[in-house]
């Protein structure tokens, strides 16, 4: 690991407990705070996370507001009962032809909030605490020259106390001490909860897949520096999991992201574009049976660039 990393993990890593609500009161001043969560088919965990965050939080949060991508169940009525403001994302910006996956949710809400500081929350948490929303809104709060924060925590998985995250640890962690090792302090790289400044956010573009948690923090990094980030420790974090089928969906993602950001830096030299077609194998009753998934990402480009 680099110095530079070793020095930035001492000076900017901080942990939940060191963020009370009280203080981040206090400290908050005039400004305002936006919580967001991108959900899609999330009705069993996005109400409890909208009250938990009404009911300890309202004194901090501004406006707290459900992206809902495309459900079929009723989490988009889920949400709004309890008292989340809730956005159809392919009703935002309709002038632009709707595009899949998270990274769109999360562009499309800088649209719809005024927040100085956003806070981003996945909506498939179980057993939410404040401490989550708390933790990532403390170091943007109290220093002013922290643009973006990332939380960091343990996932457990088949009752392993920290099992989960395997496409961190097998694909975006590699990725990163490859090629950005200054980020290679970053516990959980894809953690999906995290916030930012709106002036750093709405300079950099969005990876509309699965890929947007990277992206992000590589285009920050080379808007804002290093030492614009800062790092919580969340405590666990538990959700459902996901097949591996489907994680290998997520990780064909990740590496076109990377892969983007690579040739866009001058360090790869792109002889022909990459595949976006994932070939998968599930068996059947005669064998295996193949299964073709299109894993391509597309991008939007900063929103500052976009006219309202």
């Amino acid at each position: 690991m680099l110095p530079e990393v070793h020095g930035w993990l001492r000076r900017r890593t901080s942990s939940a407990g060191d963020w009370p609500l009280r203080d981040l009161l206090a400290a908050k001043g005039e400004t305002t705070v936006s919580v967001v969560l991108p959900a899609r088919d999330e009705r069993e965990t996005v109400g409890e996370i909208v009250k938990v965050i009404r009911r300890e939080l309202g004194g901090l949060v501004d406006e707290l507001v459900v992206i809902d991508s495309r459900s079929t169940d009723d989490t988009a009525l889920v949400a709004a009962r309890a008292g989340a403001r809730v956005h159809a994302q392919d009703e935002i910006l309709p002038q632009f032809k709707p595009l899949d996956g998270k990274g769109e949710a999360l562009w499309k809400s800088l649209a719809v909030t005024s927040g100085d500081v956003l806070v981003f929350v996945d909506a498939d948490i179980r057993k939410f605490r404040a401490s989550l929303v708390l933790g990532v809104l403390g170091p943007l709060l109290g220093d002013p020259t922290v643009a973006y924060t990332k939380g960091c925590y343990d996932r457990p998985l088949n009752g392993a106390g920290n099992g989960g995250g395997r496409v961190t640890e097998l694909v975006a962690r590699p990725l990163i001490n490859l090629h950005w090792p200054e980020l290679a302090g970053f516990v959980q790289p894809l953690a999906g909860e995290y916030a930012g400044r709106r002036s750093a956010l709405e300079r950099v573009p969005f990876v509309t897949g699965y890929g947007v948690e990277l992206g992000l923090l590589i285009d920050l990094l080379e808007l804002a520096g290093l030492d614009a980030f800062a790092q919580v420790d969340l405590g666990s974090r538990e959700h459902a999991p996901q097949s591996t089928e489907a994680l290998g969906g997520m990780a064909g993602q990740i590496m076109l992201a990377a892969w983007s950001r690579l040739e866009r830096q001058g360090k790869i030299r792109a002889f022909e574009e990459p595949s976006v077609r994932l070939a998968q194998f599930r068996r059947g009753q005669d064998g295996h049976d193949v299964l073709i998934r299109d894993v391509g990402i597309g991008e939007r480009p900063p929103m500052l660039t976009i006219d309202a």
